[in-house]
């Protein structure tokens, strides 16, 4: 936890962050993180108002106002959804610029059917979500967030991609999408001062990963961590948060794969 003397500022102080699928699981934990490391953020949901409100009101019980945190509904796979969210941000805390996109919204069918009895809706959806939703946040925070120093577009992928499970075909082929696009967008931002990474997550006990997992498939994951347990969202966030500050400027069109040794 990052700690603070009146001399010396948060890593990432006022600075605001959108962070896409905020109101549970690794979205939250994240926000709350960048919470802690001074952002003011933009809590995203798509359907669930109610987690969203008690993510602001944790982030902001801290502070008097103005408020360090808003929430704001919007679908990434709709563009004029994902252009109100900077729109909102912006009006929120007084015009300023976005700093940091975290795109963590993301979808996974708890069917996990082979490719062949993937049904094209599903696949749709997935790509939908993911991938659509991942260049759709990338084109408006390429556009949109600061340049010139703190620039920080961050998405999430998954360490399925080095994984390769049967099940997760559509997934996979999702996520793999935004390993390759971000890793172009990283050398299109070339004198902006912004950089563009992916954090891929191994297994980390959200809703999202026990939906449709039985206890031995869960077991399987738990036996394959070279650290004997499944991740938690406290994993992930750290690096994110990590990513968001400056001493990651070094760090740019990069996969880092969070998974406690899992792949």
């Amino acid at each position: 936890m990052a700690t603070a003397t009146p001399s010396t500022p948060l890593p990432l102080q006022d600075r605001v962050a959108i962070v896409t699928g905020s109101s549970r699981g690794i979205g939250k934990a994240i926000a709350l993180h960048l919470g802690l490391l001074g952002a003011r953020l933009v809590i995203n949901y798509t359907s669930n108002k109610e987690q969203a409100d008690l993510v602001a009101a944790e982030l902001n019980s801290s502070s008097s106002a103005p408020p360090r945190a808003i929430t704001v509904q919007a679908n990434v796979s709709d563009p004029a959804q994902v252009k109100t969210l900077f729109d909102e941000a912006e009006r929120a805390f007084g015009g300023s610029q976005v700093h940091i996109l975290v795109n963590c919204a993301g979808v996974l069918d708890s069917k996990y059917p082979s490719i062949a009895h993937t049904s094209v809706e599903d696949f749709d959806h997935t790509f939908g979500v993911n991938t659509r939703g991942a260049f759709l946040c990338c084109k408006e925070a390429a556009n949109r967030v600061k340049q010139g120093g703190g620039g920080r577009i961050i998405l999430l992928s998954s360490s399925m991609v080095g994984g390769l499970k049967p099940g997760f075909g559509a997934y996979v082929a999702s996520k793999a999408a935004v390993e390759a696009m971000v890793k172009i967008l990283a050398k299109e931002l070339k004198g902006t001062g912004i950089t563009a990474n992916c954090v891929a997550p191994g297994p980390v006990a959200t809703e999202m990963y026990y939906a449709g997992k039985s206890e031995e498939m869960i077991q399987r994951n738990i036996d394959e961590s070279p650290l004997g347990r499944i991740g938690e969202p406290k994993d992930i966030a750290t690096v994110v948060g990590f990513l968001a500050t400056d001493s990651s400027e070094w760090i740019n069109g990069q996969v880092i794969r969070a998974n406690g040794g899992y792949v």
